[in-house]
């Protein structure tokens, strides 16, 4: 029976390289794959981009209130061997539901990347999800500037850690930059915390 794959890391992980890596695998065994990702992700518009400058077209741009059961998308399933979902995060709970409704009822695996949580560690409701029904949970890991393990998400404005604004923040005016950092770093830089022993 089809699985359903969340692979989750922190910003900089390498998520969407390896999401085209692993389309690349499926296609290179002449098999079908669909790529989805949610329309809330404008950055590079109906592509998938990784930072190492490879990009893909998407076949489906999700919008929260569409699902791929819907009839438009329904068909498109068809033949698919995998179904890849870049920026999962944004899904909603009803999306999530549908893609294990696909792998259990059509038996398409379905493999979704993204973060598990934004700037302020909170989750984010398609990754909430997804860790409570997913089959498979695979941290990717990244770095700190410290050099340590970063499973934390830091936003930046006008070059200052921040612990404001909307969780999803794509298409701001201000300058917004954000880090992966490790728990020291994040609760030492971005929560300006401290601990002192007696």
């Amino acid at each position: 029976m089809a699985k359903l794959n969340f692979k989750y890391g922190a910003m900089n992980a390498g998520k969407s390289t390896i999401l085209m890596q692993t389309a690349y695998n499926y296609e290179e065994r002449n098999q079908k794959v669909l790529l989805v990702k949610p329309t809330i992700d404008t950055k590079g518009d109906n592509k998938v981009v990784s930072r190492l400058g490879i990009e893909r077209n998407v076949d489906i741009l999700l919008n929260k209130d569409e699902s791929l059961l819907d009839k438009k998308y329904f068909d498109m399933l068809k033949n698919v061997d995998c179904i890849l979902v870049d920026e999962c995060q944004f899904l909603t709970i009803d999306q999530v539901d549908d893609l294990l409704k696909i792998t259990k009822l059509l038996d398409i695996p379905v493999i979704c990347y993204g973060l598990r949580s934004d700037f302020r560690s909170e989750g984010f409701e398609g990754s909430m999800r997804l860790l409570t029904v997913a089959d498979e949970l695979e941290e990717m890991p990244t770095i700190c500037e410290c050099g340590k393990k970063a499973r934390f998400n830091a936003r930046i404005v006008n070059n200052e850690y921040t612990l404001t604004g909307n969780s999803i923040e794509i298409d701001n005016n201000a300058k917004i930059e954000y880090k992966s950092l490790c728990g020291k770093c994040y609760e030492t830089k971005v929560k300006k915390l401290s601990l002192k022993k007696n």
